[in-house]
């Protein structure tokens, strides 16, 4: 979770009256869900109540009224906001499929406790299943039905699903998440972003992180560690992700023909 847009500043809006709960945008970015560009900039409250109560009605508030059931509110760091599975079904009135999917990866995140940083999943694919279910009439929800056809387990951030997105549109093999390569000890030595098992392609996405020089030479050794056990790594840059035609295509196709791939 994410408190960089301030749980506890929040509190207030939830602490005026038992009704009213943080929903929309407000509440992804306290489940720190990534938003695309043309909705970071919403920076007002987004306060629901009840269908059957009066809107929420304060400066720089938007007010809903929704149809919520007691298991869509939660509490976290003492405010009352919609549960992770019912944000990311009222995000889907909001976003392009591709971007609910990232959102959706984000929330059922999870990694084992092989790799470096162990992380545990907001809520589980079946939970946002079960939130559509519940919502057939709900405007968005055919948004959210495709949407939930492509969310995986194990994409740590939005290009890295856009990533995966961009090859499954171009009729590419869909690479693996949440692979663990092991030396021949059985040990985890490497933990691609996603990977093609069968092929030995491991793909990496390489974010502004990756621009100071500690994490460049990390990279080379991670390349050069991924030579040694068999695996060809494709590096992927913001860059690669643009465009109709993205470059991350051609990088990864041309990667799976050199190790075997031939399409059907």
């Amino acid at each position: 979770m994410s408190d960089a847009f301030g749980a506890s500043a929040l509190r207030a809006y939830t602490d005026l009256d038992d009704t009213s709960v943080l929903a929309s945008l407000s509440a992804a970015r306290i489940w720190g869900v990534p938003l695309p560009s043309n909705l970071s900039g919403d920076w007002r409250i987004h306060l629901a109540r009840r269908r059957g109560f009066s809107f929420p009605r304060r400066v720089n508030v938007l007010g809903h009224l929704l149809t919520l059931l007691p298991e869509e509110t939660v509490e976290y760091d003492g405010v009352r906001l919609t549960s992770p599975a019912r944000t990311w079904l009222d995000l889907a009135t909001l976003m392009t499929p591709e971007d609910l999917v990232a959102a959706g990866d984000h929330l059922v995140c999870s990694h084992g406790p092989e790799f470096p940083v162990p992380k545990n999943a907001l809520c589980s694919v079946g939970e946002l299943a079960d939130s559509v279910g519940r919502h057939r009439g709900m405007r968005g929800v055919r948004t959210a039905r495709a949407a939930l056809e492509l969310i995986r387990v194990g994409a740590d951030s939005a290009p890295e699903s856009h990533m995966r997105l961009a090859l499954v549109n171009a009729n590419l093999p869909e690479p693996e998440l949440n692979h663990v390569v092991r030396n021949n000890l059985g040990q985890a030595v490497l933990w691609p972003d996603a990977a093609y098992r069968e092929h030995k392609i491991s793909l990496q996405y390489d974010g502004q992180h990756h621009g100071g020089p500690e994490q460049h030479l990390r990279d080379i050794e991670r390349q050069e560690r991924s030579l040694a056990h068999g695996w060809l790594e494709v590096r992927v840059s913001k860059h690669d992700l643009e465009g109709d035609r993205p470059a991350v295509v051609h990088k990864v196709r041309r990667a799976l023909v050199s190790r075997g791939w031939a399409p059907k």
